[in-house]
């Protein structure tokens, strides 16, 4: 071969490698590898309806990667009987041993799941968090909303309907969970720099919403006075809204709802509540998959996700409810 021949041979060379090597580069790079199933166990704080909602997010999710991956997801979806760390653990301990390609867990308390979680990781297990704050030390993705603004939202909602000037009580939902105390204490805080308002009363329901029922009941009977409510999680304004009614005080005791809730749309349409400082459950069930199915293909995720926090009104709860 003439020099000519030869040069053009190693200019082909060259520009075949520069275009080759990105690729190659691309295919070792994160996000890249391909299964053809993965299965991820949702474990929730307790059977509940906002969880079914988490529920059909994350059954959406795994229907869209499917549809456009050809990859089997497969959701197990398992939630404790009752809003207890022990039992809540014990479910994610069995996950563990189950092996599966990721864990999807909103905690009930992060000191006292700490310790499972860390399992998981030491044994590969990728965990992503939703609706939840990291324990001390982890760093793990989490979805959701900022539970503070929505209590803001709520409560500030709640003084604009008492004009400045009224007696309110705060339901709670499970103490030891971060986003039910978080928000129960910038409720707080915003009632607290109004010196018209004035919280008589704080209610503990665990997020159930009988128990929400019982102690709206008796802390209204203890206040016949009381002008407003608000709630720290999804149980505690449907509660409330049928303490309300059964206590002929519709219209007459204002409450702002959280969450959007089926129970909690008819009770705004129905009047019985105002409205509701609403966050997405559904979004937050999708993106949970959608983070686990990332870090499952090598991907980094970012450390949080957020959903955002919206106001359900009587003028826009038609759109919630189809």
């Amino acid at each position: 071969m003439n020099r000519v021949g030869k040069g053009i041979s190693l200019v082909v060379g060259v520009l075949a490698s520069a275009v080759l090597m990105p690729v190659a580069v691309a295919q070792e790079g994160p996000g890249l590898e391909k299964a053809d199933s993965y299965r991820f166990v949702v474990v929730p704080k307790v059977v509940h309806p906002w969880f079914d909602k988490v529920n059909q997010g994350a059954q959406q999710a795994a229907a869209a990667i499917e549809a456009q991956t050809g990859s089997d997801v497969e959701i197990q979806y398992s939630a404790p009987q009752s809003a207890n760390v022990a039992e809540q653990n014990e479910i994610i301990e069995r996950a563990i041993a189950t092996r599966p390609d990721g864990l999807i867990v909103d905690l009930l308390d992060p000191s006292g799941n700490r310790t499972v979680l860390n399992e998981a990781q030491e044994q590969g297990i990728p965990v992503t968090l939703f609706d939840s704050i990291n324990p001390e030390g982890m760093s793990l993705t989490t979805i959701g909303s900022d539970f503070c603004e929505q209590a803001e939202m709520a409560a500030n909602r709640l003084i604009e309907l008492l004009d400045g000037q009224g007696k309110v009580a705060i339901m709670m939902g499970v103490p030891t969970a971060p986003n039910h105390a978080e928000r129960a204490r910038c409720a707080q805080a915003v009632f607290d720099s109004h010196d018209g308002i004035e919280v008589v009363a704080t209610g503990v329901d665990n997020d159930d919403i009988n128990t929400a029922q019982q102690q709206a009941s008796a802390i209204m009977q203890a206040n016949p006075d009381l002008d407003g409510w608000v709630a720290s999680d999804a149980a505690g304004p449907v509660g409330i809204g049928q303490a309300i009614k059964e206590a002929d005080k519709v219209g007459k005791v204002q409450m702002v709802g959280l969450d959007d809730l089926n129970q909690m749309l008819v009770l705004i349409k129905d009047g019985v509540a105002d409205s509701s400082s609403a966050s997405r459950p559904t979004m937050q069930g999708y993106w949970a998959v959608m983070a686990m199915w990332q870090q499952a293909t090598g991907a980094i995720t970012p450390s949080h996700i957020d959903t955002g926090n919206v106001m359900i009104t009587p003028d826009n709860v038609d759109e919630f409810m189809e």
